[in-house]
């Protein structure tokens, strides 16, 4: 296929999963309960995070955890007791549980209340490059507070290797601004071109079959390889195509 065809094959993809129907089957749906931005922010990267896995199960919990913040994640992580902090204990999500849980929430508010919000360390290490150090970065930060070890691979850094799907998928989140209504764009210091793609199984194997990716494992380097050609296809909105692929993926098995 050549880049043009494959451009408007793609582009019609797009068009045609970038829409609303596509919140209520996917972990978007769980900001989007919300208005505020700080909520929408948490939320956000709350369900990102445990985005992994079979996905009935994977907004079953996301729902179950919004309740545990009480329906209101910023003023749960700005005000919280201890003792409501011992009500996240029970919380399980595959790996990720509820001394997991725990720190997130401390840490959310350290970020907050000392370095301007989750849009305020993204927008400061970010590059014309792209986003992946200022993911590096913020990983440092969001686990300067005593932690278990174990909690860090629940946070992906770009600079060992990770291609970082969740986390890059909350990005898209925040910054894209698109006619779809899917994507937020409530973050309007980061613009929609430093976004990386969301690499996981689904749309890295359907690069391949297009000849956007050749690197055989879903790593950085992939990543780097993936969002190139991207960029070629649409160097102001390149991350509009993981639409495309994940949709081929999942919903049409291509």
């Amino acid at each position: 296929m050549k880049r043009t065809e494959l451009k408007e094959f793609l582009d019609f993809k797009v068009e045609q999963y970038n829409t609303p129907d596509f919140i209520s089957s996917d972990p978007v749906q769980i900001p989007h309960q919300f208005t505020r931005n700080e909520d929408i922010e948490i939320s956000g990267f709350l369900t990102a995070t445990i985005s992994w896995g079979n996905r009935k199960s994977i907004l079953k919990n996301a729902h179950s955890l919004m309740q545990l913040l009480e329906n209101s994640p910023y003023d749960f992580v700005l005000n919280h007791s201890e003792t409501e902090l011992e009500s996240l204990s029970s919380f399980v999500h595959r790996t990720f549980n509820g001394t997991d849980l725990t720190y997130f929430i401390r840490s959310l508010r350290n970020i907050y209340q000392q370095h301007n919000g989750l849009e305020g360390i993204f927008t400061d290490h970010s590059d014309e490059t792209g986003l992946q150090p200022a993911i590096h970065q913020f990983k440092k930060i969001f686990f300067e507070l005593p932690h278990e070890v174990r909690t860090e691979k629940h946070v992906s850094d770009p600079l060992k290797n990770s291609a970082a799907k969740r986390i890059n998928m909350f990005l898209r989140w925040m910054v894209r601004n698109d006619n779809g209504n899917v994507d937020f764009g409530i973050w309007k210091d980061i613009s929609s071109s430093q976004l990386s793609c969301p690499l996981d199984v689904h749309s890295g194997n359907v690069a391949r079959k297009l000849g956007l990716l050749k690197r055989k494992q879903n790593d950085a380097k992939a990543l780097t390889e993936l969002d190139t050609s991207l960029r070629k296809l649409d160097p102001n909105d390149p991350v509009k195509y993981d639409y495309a692929l994940f949709g081929l993926g999942v919903f049409e098995k291509y």
